[in-house]
């Protein structure tokens, strides 16, 4: 099974590199328990050969590095490949949020000079969460812009019990960091934001019901300025997309939290935990469905080009009637 056609809001891509750093990088992920066979190598030719066997039409691009310099270089490095491959590549330019004056530079650099079609940020970055107060100012001016911003978990955590941070730990980094954002009002204030959760939201959906039910006992610092309700509304604004989590057990959780048009496709490819084999089994799992039906499939396969229409503008030749989001 291909996906036709679709469009994948969750692809990485690396900058350049040589070839002793990827092999230092490879070292490295041996030593946190990620028993990678070969050091990662990527680039554009071998990500659009990838993309044409499993039918991917578009990938939006991302790239979170740990310093601001390399951030910034990625980003920049990101927007030639959208130059080179208008049709194909899309840019989620990254952004640095441990410091919220260095954000908003970045983000007027990368919406303006380098014509990003959305942004990407990590729960944590150099230590500071996505709930920190510290970032108000960022969500203000994303908010503004009606931004879509896709939302990766911290991938360098430390392993636990012996396995690798992107087995498990990913999944309750993206549900602990979300459910700190409600409980500091990021959602109630910014309405008009389209955050996009990686991994289906990770474990967010399956604690949803339970966030919803305790949520609010006096026992919950913040508790007295929210309701069940909003929990549930504010859960079900966000977008999940289907990377690695393409399986009924978790779209039915996703389904139980958002509704199916919040659901958008992604692949997580371009790092060495995605493979083809992983990414065509998510498709097959998601064509074999039972709790979507055929139509609701291929709806997620194009809900990208909703959220981002300045990809979608390129990707059709130029609707006049797109504009970009990052503007």
């Amino acid at each position: 099974m291909t996906a036709t056609g679709w469009i994948d809001i969750h692809a990485h891509f690396s900058t350049p590199s040589t070839d002793e750093q990827r092999h230092a990088a490879w070292e490295a992920m041996h030593k946190l328990c990620f028993m990678a066979p070969h050091p990662h190598v990527w680039t554009p030719e071998t990500a659009l050969a990838s993309m044409d066997r499993a039918g991917v039409a578009m990938q939006l691009l991302s790239n979170v590095p740990h310093t601001h310099a390399a951030l910034r270089d990625a980003n920049t490095y990101g927007a030639t490949l959208v130059a080179d491959h208008p049709s194909r590549f899309g840019l989620l330019a990254a952004l640095p949020s441990d410091d919220p004056d260095a954000a908003l530079a970045e983000l007027d650099r990368a919406g303006g000079e380098l014509s990003a079609d959305g942004w990407a940020v990590s729960t944590t970055y150099a230590g500071v969460n996505l709930s920190s107060p510290s970032l108000e100012p960022v969500w203000a001016e994303l908010d503004r812009r009606h931004a879509t911003v896709f939302v990766h978990p911290d991938t360098t955590a430390l392993p636990r019990l012996g396995l690798p941070t992107p087995l498990v730990e990913v999944a309750f980094d993206t549900a602990r960091t979300v459910v700190a954002m409600m409980y500091s009002g990021v959602f109630r204030r910014h309405p008009d934001i389209r955050f996009v959760l990686a991994h289906c939201g990770g474990a967010l959906p399956g604690l949803s019901g339970r966030i919803g039910l305790l949520g609010t006992e006096a026992w919950v610092p913040g508790a007295a300025g929210i309701t069940s309700d909003e929990i549930r509304a504010q859960l079900g604004r966000l977008y999940l997309d289907t990377a690695a989590s393409g399986t009924d057990a978790n779209i039915a959780a996703a389904l139980a939290m958002v509704p199916a048009d919040h659901i958008v496709y992604g692949t997580d490819s371009g790092v060495p935990c995605s493979t083809e084999d992983t990414i065509a089994a998510n498709i097959a799992a998601l064509r074999d469905s039972t709790v979507l039906d055929g139509a609701q499939v291929d709806h997620i396969g194009s809900r990208a080009f909703d959220l981002l229409p300045s990809a979608a503008h390129r990707h059709c030749g130029g609707d006049p009637n797109t504009t970009s989001p990052a503007r």
